[in-house]
């Protein structure tokens, strides 16, 4: 059996920032001629990995070896020195410049002065085509192709440096189908040309098709290293929430009352999707209902979301509210159609910082109202003082500014701020993230008593738990698609939901 020698080690990273430790002893292992999978829920710290490895940041303790040499990066020009280049989810290009501009940008030929560009064409055309197996006009501006291959391009400016470790963060998020296989394709090419690559992606069926080891991460800690193949997937997704299989058997007692078998729909969505974001999905949620949104970080949930606010246009399909048919292209136009929504995103979608409790609170009835129709401060105040009261939210004074607030009670008031618009479907994305139990539950407690009375929910949540106690059908998305619905009966258990999200069919 032959005996490999890795080409990249990582051993006992940590890395602390204030008052926080971001990896705690990380290992990572690299072999040449393979695609290593960088696993992990978000704040697992894979991320925070990749920028210690690429010299973005320093680390406290551990070591890193390079080809049996022990190195110490202090930035990313030292890292693609090294031959360690990364291409991000965004591509981090010129768009404005030609192809050829960003492939040698910063390291342009030279001949008797000035640029060889008869001979920058001429190789990078040559590495496009040798390598990626990509034949374009490299003089014609970047922003003329499509994402996918600005992805390329992206890869092409790595292996110009001579790259030994490729890291590919989600690479394939805003590519469909064919252009994902388009990238597989050079990938394996590559991975037989000898480079070790990493990729980062929420995407199993992806993980499970294109990678032949797996490191996890959760919450800063290495779980372990896998052979991809030799994973269950029910298994990995277990290792990387942190929830033993046995464990995810026992189904929670649940005191919410079960539903009537016909309720009234208020919103029905046919066929939406939008290219890079989400298939085309089906969705019926009827007034007084709550329905959780599940799936693994990147499966579409957010993406649903959005599309059904207008915070992102729908290219395909239609909505109905009431059995009658909307357009909704805008937030505005949501609003309009008495829909809210809580964006996951509570520090830049959400809050705003500097203004206070009450002006946050009072936002979307101002939209809603029209910005030149004024709303007395005696109002507002009143407003704001019945909605602390309701949400319990403390400091209970409405002129303190938000940004002084925990992150419950901002999230308490971006809640207030919605419920003011008294909305008949509410999007809550993620709205428990990173807030105290205490906090949870009174949320939580708030949208079983709005269905009580007749309002209808739709819930992101990446804890599993919660949906099952808090929704009464839950959708279940994986890879950007809709794959299942359930009724949320006594028998549901995190488990079945888990299964669906692996890939499996409930037993």
């Amino acid at each position: 059996m032959e005996i490999r020698e890795p080409i990249l080690v990582m051993e006992g990273i940590t890395k602390e920032f204030p008052g926080v430790r971001a990896l705690s002893k990380v290992h990572l292992t690299l072999y040449p001629g393979e695609v290593h999978a960088l696993m992990g829920e978000n704040g697992a710290g894979k991320s925070t990995l990749i920028k210690v490895l690429t010299g973005v940041y320093s680390f406290d303790e551990g070591s890193i070896q390079l080809e049996g040499k022990s190195i110490k990066v202090s930035n990313p020009f030292e890292a693609q020195d090294l031959g360690i280049s990364t291409v991000y989810q965004e591509v981090n290009l010129c768009t404005n410049l030609s192809v050829v501009e960003n492939i040698f940008i910063g390291r342009e030929l030279m001949k008797r002065g000035r640029i060889d560009w008869k001979e920058m064409n001429r190789q990078a055309k040559e590495l496009l085509k040798s390598r990626l197996n990509l034949d374009i006009d490299v003089t014609k501006l970047l922003s003329t192709y499509s994402v996918a291959i600005q992805q390329m391009i992206a890869i092409a400016r790595a292996l110009n440096v001579s790259a030994k470790v490729l890291i590919l963060d989600e690479p394939t998020s805003s590519l469909d189908q064919n252009e994902v296989q388009q990238l597989f394709s050079v990938m394996r090419k590559l991975k037989e040309e000898g480079l070790a690559i990493v990729f980062v992606s929420h995407f199993l069926d992806q993980i499970y098709e294109i990678t032949d080891r797996l490191t996890v991460l959760r919450n800063g800690t290495w779980v372990g290293e896998y052979v991809t193949k030799e994973m269950e997937r029910l298994e990995l997704i277990s290792k990387m929430i942190g929830k033993d299989l046995e464990e995810l058997k026992e189904n929670k007692n649940r005191s919410k009352q079960e539903r009537e078998q016909e309720k009234e729909c208020l919103f029905q969505g046919k066929n939406v999707s939008k290219k890079g974001h989400i298939e085309p999905f089906d969705l019926t949620i009827s007034k007084g209902e709550i329905v959780g949104l599940a799936g693994l970080l990147g499966s579409g949930r957010s993406e649903l979301a959005r599309l059904l606010f207008g915070a992102d246009k729908a290219e395909t399909g239609e909505m109905f509210l009431n059995e009658k048919k909307i357009s909704i292209h805008s937030p505005r136009q949501a609003i309009k159609n008495k829909i809210a929504f809580c964006s996951e995103n509570r520090k830049l979608e959400g809050i705003i910082a500097d203004l206070t409790i009450r002006e946050n609170m009072i936002l979307a009835m101002q939209g809603v109202e029209g910005w030149f129709k004024f709303i007395s401060r005696k109002k507002q105040i009143e407003i704001a003082d019945e909605y602390i009261k309701l949400l319990n939210i403390n400091p209970p004074n409405p002129e303190q500014l938000i940004k002084n607030l925990s992150g419950g009670n901002q999230q308490k008031v971006l809640l207030a701020r919605w419920l003011i618009t008294n909305p008949d479907l509410l999007i809550l994305d993620e709205p428990t993230r990173g807030i105290d139990i205490g906090a949870k539950a009174e949320i939580q407690k708030l949208m079983i008593t709005l269905s009580e009375e007749g309002k209808s929910i739709l819930f992101v949540s990446s804890e599993l738990e919660e949906v099952i106690r808090t929704c009464h059908k839950i959708a279940v998305l994986r890879d950007r698609k809709k794959v299942s619905e359930m009724n949320n009966q006594k028998q549901l258990s995190q488990q079945d939901i888990m299964k669906v999200m692996a890939g499996g069919n409930m037993s």
